[in-house]
């Protein structure tokens, strides 16, 4: 059964990382989310859902989402825990090998290792079954040969390895068949050009170029013929996870709205007093809650080993959270003014960043897509 209400365990950890997260002010700098990523990870915090035999925390997603949120509300989200210990190390962990799980699950888990994840190419957007980047055998030494493009692939720069979403090369039949592969930062072939983005964050995103990149046999993660249950066992805590760092902004912002309200005085009572600032970030405060709910469900599942039920959750959960995230922000600087566009409150770039948390990594269409075939049933129209 998913708890309605946090645990005193839970409590006390949401207000553990709200006091380390104040302690460290909100930085576009590169070595100073460094710095606030190996603290974190010191704590135990980037960690938490990794297995304790391996330098883990030994708890599960809801613990992270619930750090990353704690996190983003104090306008400090690692964007990067999403990917190394979310995605990569969930994946690692589950089906990785015992030197697979021993060479990367330690370092992710105390900071001292990032990994990046590459599966969205140019040609494929949301359509998992165009991914051309393939994955063959030579058959005389046993290696992976990979080829292909990704595009927008967080932190590739900072990552010491990327996990690679590829496929067999007899997929092309018609059978997806994707295979997971952990290539290494300075692999010959292995390219990165920066994107020019109007995002304001320290973690920049790339475009891979794989040029006959060769693997070691044991580069691949898992089993060749898992396919998609070991791909969703990663996408479905980057939903989550999504949720939480959408969250955690949506709070931050409104969290600067309300404190402006109760002290901006235009004529004798503050703007605040007044329904028509009051009750847009009330709503926005409600639809944060309720996103949180779906967010705190979904992890439940998934923790539970649903991963069926988490699907469905945590595609609900990034949806809301998206949503409510934007909803907001755009309160928070309309409540403002003028200084809501200033550098000094903080706000104005998350007009951009919101965004992030309606169309990656899943665009809301294609949750609702997900949702109208799968939930309620109806015929798909692709």
């Amino acid at each position: 059964m998913t708890p309605l209400l946090e645990s005193e365990e839970h409590k006390s950890l949401r207000e553990a990382v709200a006091a380390f997260a104040k302690t460290h002010p909100h930085t576009t700098n590169a070595e100073d989310n460094t710095r606030l990523w190996q603290a974190a990870a010191k704590l135990g915090y980037i960690g938490v859902n990794l297995p304790e035999a391996y330098g883990g925390g030994g708890a599960g997603i809801t613990e992270l989402s619930l750090v990353l949120e704690e996190l983003g509300a104090a306008g400090n989200p690692l964007l990067m825990m999403i990917v190394s210990p979310a995605i990569c190390g969930t994946v690692i962990a589950r089906f990785g090998t015992e030197e697979q799980k021993r060479e990367w699950l330690p370092p992710l888990a105390d900071g001292t290792r990032l990994m990046a994840f590459g599966i969205t190419e140019p040609d494929a957007g949301s359509n998992s079954h165009r991914i051309t980047t393939t994955a063959r055998r030579d058959a005389v030494t046993g290696d992976w040969i990979l080829t292909g493009r990704k595009v927008f692939v967080s932190g590739v720069d900072i990552a010491d390895a990327t996990l690679i979403v590829g496929r067999t090369e007899d997929a092309r039949t018609g059978k997806l068949k994707p295979c997971l592969f952990i290539v290494p930062r300075d692999a010959p072939g292995f390219e990165r050009r920066a994107i020019d983005m109007e995002l304001n964050a320290v973690e920049r995103q790339f475009e891979l170029t794989l040029d006959d990149v060769r693997l070691p046999a044991d580069a691949l993660v898992g089993d060749e013929d898992a396919g998609l249950l070991q791909l969703f066992a990663g996408l479905n805590p980057e939903r989550v996870m999504t949720a939480a760092f959408g969250i955690g902004m949506g709070r931050f912002a409104l969290a600067k709205a309300v404190e402006y309200a109760r002290e901006r005085t235009v004529w004798k009572t503050p703007i605040g007093a007044h329904q028509a600032i009051a009750h847009p970030l009330a709503q926005a405060h409600i639809d944060l809650e309720l996103a949180r709910l779906m967010m705190q469900k979904a992890a439940h599942l998934y923790d539970a080993g649903d991963d069926v039920g988490a699907g469905e959750a945590a595609n609900m959960a990034k949806y809301a959270a998206g949503e409510a995230c934007v909803k907001a922000v755009d309160q928070a600087v309309h409540t403002l003014g003028g200084n809501g566009l200033t550098r000094e409150y903080g706000l104005a770039r998350l007009i951009t960043a919101s965004r992030v948390a309606r169309i990656a990594p899943v665009s809301r269409e294609m949750i609702l897509n997900y949702v109208s075939h799968q939930t309620l049933g109806l015929p798909k129209s692709y």
